[in-house]
């Protein structure tokens, strides 16, 4: 058998390891076991690809891009079509940035709407995000990433903002690495009978307060085992298991790249739902869906390596905290700008129903050694020094948090920031009730005006991004705001 690294990028390489007939790996074993050929050895690891998928069994292939709100839009592709637009891509409608979650489209943004009359963008396929879908067949699948009609990257895209951030990193010899986590809930409903229910008491998958449960796992075994087996779709967990909370998960999911991170966490999320929803399940990763009950949190676990990944750069066994300077000022700068960037990773109304006191969830940007009351905890661990942003609910966009707290640390880095505020020693939450430490801004409207206002955010992550978002986000909020909700007629119905 070829040696996979002879074959294809390191892009791809995540495969290589990976013997299942799913997979990138067992799929290039098949067409070279097909092919007597020679000058295929020869062939560049994009036409391995397009090969690939012209030899697969199914003749549509499926292909999807993020939206600013991680929601992954697509559609499925003739394989000629498919073939013909790897080299220049092909249209797609640019209202994927121009409505929200639910399609409704926004009034106040400049890249398209009916001023512009919703033209095509070019969206362009992604061939080392190549994976084959196990409960769909082995339909082929490609991430894709949305360009200006002129040949620029789309500032707005948030695949490309990290790809951008990234590149920014590497200027300073640094690679970013990236370990995400999920928590979830899951009921036994569906989305008729969810609506039918008008989106009120769904019935949890399982009942009770039982985190870490064997109970619970097993009696889901099905569920699980299909999650586990997301290793074949290039999605390999580190752990599940039950979180506390009626039908909560839990997911680690394999620390690796930062591009390559957050194509595995956005496509979890994406992948929980419709095995979840063959099995008569509906996951929901809404960041708080119960004021009763804790909310969802979506923790990123983050390094700064060399660029050829040998060495962990957070970690100087000369000082008594194994703690470079690199780090600490890391940390500096995800801290300083941690107020001003919320809405990056606290995008929606619900995420600041997460952001209470006392509830697992970070309301101060302070940070300690293994504290999980505060916004960055250090996890010590010789090669596996890092650090835990806990700020993040499962309702972010992994692109764009990942990219902004990259970006934030960057800063930090880059500038020397000192890490002056000492670890939180105990409960953070005491500290901001006693006036020692500021409190993060506690609404979605709060922060994105603060954002709107945050040159450097501009500065660092780009003008017209950053305009973007924060007009998606005031849109978001005035919805929010036109609407009459249950708590009103419960409180003021009869009585006022």
């Amino acid at each position: 058998m070829l040696k996979i690294n002879k074959l294809i990028s390191n892009n791809i390489c995540r495969f290589k390891n990976n013997n299942s007939n799913n997979g990138l790996v067992g799929g290039l074993n098949r067409f070279y076991s097909k092919s007597s050929d020679s000058d295929n050895y020869h062939m560049t690891p994009e036409d391995l690809i397009v090969n690939q998928v012209k030899n697969s069994a199914s003749p549509m292939v499926k292909v999807c891009g993020s939206d600013v709100d991680g929601i992954l839009r697509g559609k499925y592709l003739q394989k000629e079509k498919f073939t013909s637009s790897v080299k220049k891509g092909f249209g797609f409608c640019s209202v994927i940035f121009g409505w929200d979650s639910n399609d409704v489209t926004y009034d106040n943004v400049k890249f398209t709407g009916n001023h512009t009359g919703y033209p095509d963008i070019t969206a362009k396929v992604d061939l080392s995000s190549y994976r084959q879908v196990p409960w769909e067949n082995n339909i082929p699948f490609f991430l894709i990433d949305f360009y200006k009609n002129s040949g620029e990257p789309l500032p707005i895209c948030p695949r490309n903002l990290l790809k951008k951030v990234i590149a920014d990193c590497r200027a300073e010899q640094l690679e970013p690495m990236m370990g995400m986590e999920f928590e979830w809930y899951n009921y036994a409903e569906t989305n008729k009978s969810i609506q039918q229910k008008n989106f009120t008491k769904p019935t949890p998958l399982t009942p009770g307060m039982f985190g870490y449960s064997m109970i619970r796992i097993s009696e889901n075994s099905r569920y699980m085992e299909d999650l586990a087996n997301l290793k074949h779709y290039g999605i390999p967990l580190e752990g599940l298991h039950t979180e506390t909370g009626p039908g909560v998960y839990e997911v680690a999911i394999q620390f690796s790249e930062a591009l390559e991170a957050a194509d595995r966490a956005i496509l979890f999320k994406l992948s929980a739902k419709e095995i979840a929803a063959k099995l008569g399940i509906m996951a929901s990763f809404m960041a708080k869906p119960s004021v009763d009950l804790p909310g969802c949190s979506g923790h990123m676990h983050q390094n700064f390596a060399t660029l050829d990944k040998s060495v962990n750069l957070f970690i100087d066994k000369d000082n008594p905290d194994e703690m470079s300077p690199m780090f600490k000022s890391f940390i500096a700068g995800q801290l300083e700008l941690l107020p001003e960037f919320l809405p990056f990773f606290a995008p929606t109304i619900n995420s600041y129903k997460r952001l209470v006191d006392g509830y697992w969830a970070p309301t101060t940007p302070t940070w300690s050694y293994d504290n999980r009351t505060v916004a960055i905890r250090v996890i010590k661990g010789g090669k596996a020094m890092r650090s835990e942003f806990r700020v993040t609910g499962s309702d972010v966009n992994p692109y764009i948090a990942i990219a902004a707290s990259f970006a934030a640390g960057l800063y930090g880095v880059k500038n020397k920031l000192e890490l002056k505020s000492k670890p939180v020693i105990g409960n953070s939450y005491d500290l901001y009730k006693q006036g020692l430490v500021t409190r993060l801004p506690r609404t979605l409207s709060e922060s994105t005006e603060l954002l709107a206002k945050s040159k450097i955010a501009k500065e660092i992550l780009g003008e017209e991004f950053v305009d973007h978002f924060v007009n998606t986000r005031r849109w978001e909020y005035r919805q929010f705001n036109h609407q009459v909700h249950r708590w009103e007629h419960e409180r003021y119905f009869e009585i006022i």
